[in-house]
């Protein structure tokens, strides 16, 4: 078994589109793309850092986990880093980065409300069990 020496938590954001299919808010950072998620602090809870890290990086607070607050991790990557995700629903469109005070600018170049399909193409193939987890439970 693979120990954690990371644990980032995040949420999987996503809103309706048209009433009738959800979209999925992904952040761009160079080339990579994700969802809004930062590494837990010390006395900080996975849930607590993954609403934080959401509105830091989104400016969205408007979040209901209307499916409660259960969560999908990654298995390890990144020398035994773990992403925890929650699912979270948004009436929100517009995205507004926060600057992070570490390197003096947002840390994402590009945002997006993907459909289902285009977060597949996008996310990297860790992301795409968290995906799925996802879709299962909006589908549920």
């Amino acid at each position: 078994m693979t120990e954690i020496k990371k644990l980032s938590a995040g949420i999987v954001l996503v809103r309706k589109m048209n009433g009738d299919s959800w979209l999925y808010l992904i952040l761009r950072c160079y080339r990579n793309w994700d969802f809004p998620k930062g590494l837990v602090e010390d006395g900080e809870n996975p849930f607590e850092t993954a609403r934080r890290e959401t509105a830091e990086e989104t400016s969205i607070n408007d979040l209901q986990f209307s499916r409660g607050h259960s969560f999908t991790e990654t298995q390890p990557y990144a020398s035994g880093k773990v992403a925890r995700y929650y699912l979270a629903t948004t009436d929100k469109f517009k995205v507004v980065f926060g600057i992070n005070p570490e390197i003096g600018g947002p840390e994402h170049h590009e945002y997006r409300w993907a459909s289902l399909s285009d977060a597949q193409a996008l996310l990297p193939e860790r992301l795409i069990p968290v995906l799925a987890w996802a879709q299962d439970k909006l589908d549920n």
